[in-house]
């Protein structure tokens, strides 16, 4: 019904914020999982967005910098609302898990470090590999299917990441252009087709640092304007600033930061909100955030139109397919880069596994109770398995 009738969606732009709203306050997971679950209730379970406008915005996520979640979020709120869709559904997904980090970032200031995050994380990040594992299977069986060709790609695509722990922007060119040139290939080419307190959270001191927030917004907006692929890939990126650079925060703050942003819903980048936060308090975190966000923002809004114009024509179409095997791919081959990070002994292994086995019986069962159950097991497990 949505090819059928694309200028005429069965939602408002006001129940695609409420969800997106939801998703942020509840997505757990990450960037895989997050798209996994647009993926799932937008596409599958609502039908508000047709399958080929979710794999145009999935590959355009791809191909710009900047968190490949918020911009999916935002794309598919431009689907059928155009600019003033993306603009609220962007700020609807991103804005809850932001004062999410920004209280905590309060917390962790007043009371000197967040000692159980640690213990936290134990749980919540084996539980979350589960959940990741389990998005990136429906991707694969919903878009792959049989297809040797996108197989190969993606293949290669999810070795890639596995191998060198990042994802490559020039994969998912390649995948999209080979498909375009063996299944839809331009006249020029003679190829044939074969078979992508809170209250305190106000200004902390009287006056701004202007300086330092400029340096701060400059920043953050070069990372979100030159770093390709999920929120994960941003943390190298972060870590080469915020620690060594600028000595902004150091080691242990650093890794209790991405802790953070591995604990709360939403996109996983959000934890520059925290780092901001650290920095130079709540105008900080509004800085780092800005600079992050509205780079993808413009990546998003300004090629849209191309790919809502002539994103049904074959050789788009067929690039679009390879470069969503390649950018499914990545997300596979992701389970195993953050399975070595997360899963380091043998009860973190069994909560992951858990995660899988429960989420593949119980189908409809909320993620956010597997992210809560894996919370209560690292409490418990960490200090045993830590004691020394």
């Amino acid at each position: 019904m949505d090819d059928a009738e694309p200028n005429r969606p069965s939602y408002t732009l006001w129940q695609l914020a409420l969800y997106a709203l939801k998703l942020g306050s509840i997505g757990f997971g990450g960037p895989v999982a997050l798209l996994g679950y647009m993926y799932r209730d937008l596409v599958e379970r609502r039908r508000w967005i047709s399958e080929a406008d979710y794999k145009e915005g999935l590959t355009l996520a791809q191909l710009m910098p900047g968190p490949l979640a918020a911009q999916l979020a935002m794309y598919l709120g431009y689907v059928h609302y155009g600019v003033r869709g993306a603009s609220i559904v962007g700020v609807a997904f991103v804005l809850p898990s932001f004062w999410m980090v920004v209280a905590l970032g309060w917390l962790y200031v007043r009371y000197g470090g967040l000692g159980w995050m640690q213990a936290v994380f134990y749980g919540v990040g084996a539980a979350v590999i589960g959940i990741i594992a389990i998005s990136a299977y429906k991707l694969t069986r919903k878009n792959i299917g049989g297809d040797r060709l996108l197989w190969g790609i993606y293949l290669i695509s999810a070795t890639i990441t596995a191998l060198t722990a990042s994802e490559i922007i020039w994969v998912f060119v390649l995948g999209g252009v080979l498909v375009w040139l063996l299944r839809a290939p331009p006249k020029w080419l003679n190829l044939k087709g074969t078979a992508p307190s809170l209250g305190a959270l106000a200004l902390p001191a009287a006056h701004l640092d202007w300086p330092l927030l400029g340096q701060v917004l400059g920043f953050f907006a070069k990372a979100g304007a030159f770093v390709f692929g999920s929120g994960l890939a941003i943390v190298p990126f972060l870590y080469g600033g915020v620690v060594t650079e600028h000595h902004w925060l150091d080691e242990r703050q650093f890794v209790d930061a991405v802790a953070v942003a591995m604990i709360t819903p939403g996109p996983v980048v959000i934890t520059v909100g925290f780092i901001g936060y650290l920095i130079a308090g709540l105008p900080g975190s509004v800085a780092a955030a800005v600079g992050t966000f509205l780079p993808c923002y413009l990546f998003t809004i300004i090629p849209a139109p191309y790919f809502k114009k002539h994103g049904k024509r074959a050789a788009v179409v067929a690039f679009v397919d390879g470069a969503t095997a390649a950018a499914i791919g990545t997300i596979a081959g992701s389970v195993i880069v953050l399975g070595r990070r997360s899963v380091a002994d043998l009860p973190t292994l069994l909560i992951a596994l858990a995660a899988v086995a429960v989420l593949l019986k119980f189908k409809k069962l909320p993620e956010p109770l597997i992210v809560a159950a894996g919370a209560a097991l690292g409490l418990l497990l960490f200090p045993l398995t830590h004691r020394f």
